[in-house]
């Protein structure tokens, strides 16, 4: 493959770069924190139940209708989720849809961003020494309640968070580096050297964990995956197991579809995208699934298990490591990883939103990315500030993290199965492709996905919706957060239309099969 074609668009300079490039949006800070804190909180075991379902009905399936998506609207000369639906479903209010597909990359990129500050902070201080803080576990959770400000409004802009602020300018420095050099110069080039090294630095932490002692190891991984079957039979845990598969997968967040239309008509999508789900399963199954939680349970016992996912990460490990043979290094490692991981998503979550900008309003690439910067900036300051409690970053992360992805999803299989038609997806799919994709997919894709979803989404909503409503209700950051959300999704939605408009008038849509 070419890094551009005969009009200078870009493309993937390779296969195996374009593999790397969405496998590293989809290994990130998710598979190694929030799919154990997960699996913890929602019966360990009888959790893997309705993950796999969720991977065998929703995830696969979507991912592989979403690169064939993707691709078919770039072969028509559209990179952004606006175009590309517009191209899939020739009605006026499909590019309005897409807004969605704009919206969750960006706001989760205002608060992962912070994560990946955190993560990069604490391998500097394990580096440096300073949190080798003994076997007192109070002492680790009040370090992490100092560094990331929680006991206060506006804490990090005190002297004493003056260290974070420092990190995460770097990091949102660097993000902003690597996408303004581009998808084959920066995105595909960083991806080609983060996502091995990250498989080293994970598996040379799993070899210490898997060699702490035969009996540990066993109780360890128990606390992992033995089922507590009465978990099943509630809605929030199909909810986290689907939530999962997409936050995993990156499904449901218009990355893949932005990625896969990068690729040329010839290129393989069928096993392209099955190469790279995969890719992730391994990092989230195989390593943090391994890691995670049975090391802190061999550590703590029972009580790393009530441990949520921030708890785990930046808690309960920090235990571990300190009582653990060689943990400053360990540590390190494991931290840095950890930063790499989450570099490799958010740059994904940034390329939808830029290509939008210069698709949709002619901007180029210095206007783009300053304007994203600026949007972005403003969000992640509105995480940074409101840090009490996390407030800000749990109401952003349950509305767009777990919500308006569902929202995404049930859109894009309806589009999908309804508007482009499983017919066009099925000779679409297999165009270049190495692999043969069974037809029942197309009809899992129709009937299935999207009533499986809309299932569990009313089901969800009917027994906690109402939690949820009297905490935005009740005022506050939730109520504020909630209200950022919706000015930003204004404010796409707006710039669509300017987009539409400019589309029409150049003709964009003229002669499209």
């Amino acid at each position: 493959m070419a890094s551009q074609d005969h009009h200078g668009k870009e493309q993937w300079a390779s296969r195996i770069g374009v593999i790397l490039a969405v496998a590293g949006s989809a290994v990130g800070l998710g598979n190694f924190l929030r799919f154990p804190g997960q699996a913890a909180q929602n019966g360990g075991g009888a959790f893997m139940l309705p993950y796999f379902i969720s991977l065998l009905v929703l995830g696969i399936p979507l991912c592989w209708a979403e690169w064939t998506m993707g691709r078919y609207g770039g072969t028509r000369g559209f990179n952004s989720a606006p175009g590309v639906f517009q191209i899939l479903w020739r009605n006026p209010i499909s590019k309005y849809l897409a807004a969605v597909a704009l919206l969750i990359p960006l706001v989760i990129y205002m608060y992962y961003v912070v994560i990946e500050a955190w993560c990069l902070g604490y391998a500097f201080n394990y580096l440096t020494g300073k949190l080798m803080l003994g076997e007192d576990s109070a002492a680790y959770g009040a370090f992490f309640d100092k560094f990331v400000g929680i006991e206060k409004d506006g804490a990090l802009f005190a002297t004493g968070g003056s260290q974070l602020l420092l990190l995460l300018l770097v990091t949102f420095a660097l993000n902003f580096v690597l996408i303004y050099r581009g998808v084959t110069k920066g995105i595909e080039s960083f991806c080609k050297v983060a996502m091995p090294l990250m498989v080293v630095c994970a598996l040379c932490v799993l070899a210490r964990v898997l060699t702490l002692g035969t009996d540990k190891v066993v109780e360890g991984l128990g606390a992992m995956w033995n089922p507590d079957p009465e978990y099943l039979w509630r809605w929030e845990t199909w909810l986290a197991a689907s939530g999962q598969i997409f936050f995993s997968l990156s499904v449901g967040f218009g990355i893949v579809i932005n990625y896969a239309s990068y690729l040329r008509k010839s290129d393989d999508v069928a096993l392209s995208g099955l190469t790279s789900s995969s890719m992730n399963e391994f990092f989230e199954v195989c390593l943090g699934g391994l890691i995670t939680l049975p090391a802190a349970f061999i550590f703590l016992g029972a009580s790393a298990k009530s441990q949520g996912t921030f708890g785990l990460g930046f808690n309960a490990l920090p235990n571990v490591f300190a009582v653990m043979p060689g943990g400053q290094f360990f540590g390190f490692l494991w931290f840095f990883m950890l930063f790499i991981a989450a570099i490799t998503s958010s740059l994904s979550m940034l390329q939808p939103v830029i290509a939008f900008f210069e698709e949709g309003l002619g901007l180029k690439r210095h206007a783009s990315a300053t304007l994203l910067g600026l949007i972005s900036a403003l969000g992640c300051g509105f995480v940074v500030y409101f840090s009490q409690g996390m407030l800000a970053l749990d109401t952003f992360d349950f509305w767009i993290g777990t919500m308006l992805i569902f929202i995404l999803a049930m859109i894009q299989a309806v589009i999908y199965g309804w508007m482009f038609g499983i017919e066009r997806g099925h000779q679409e799919l297999h165009l270049g492709a190495h692999i043969r994709v069974p037809w029942f997919v197309q009809l899992m894709l129709k009937y299935v996905t999207p009533v499986y979803l809309l299932a569990v989404f009313i089901g969800f909503c009917f027994t906690k919706g109402p939690d949820y409503v009297r905490v935005i209700s009740g005022g506050g950051v939730p109520l504020y957060s909630v209200l950022f959300i919706g000015t930003i999704l204004v404010f796409l939605l707006l710039l669509i239309r300017i987009a539409g408009q400019r589309w029409q008038a150049e003709g964009r849509f003229d002669n499209i099969d």
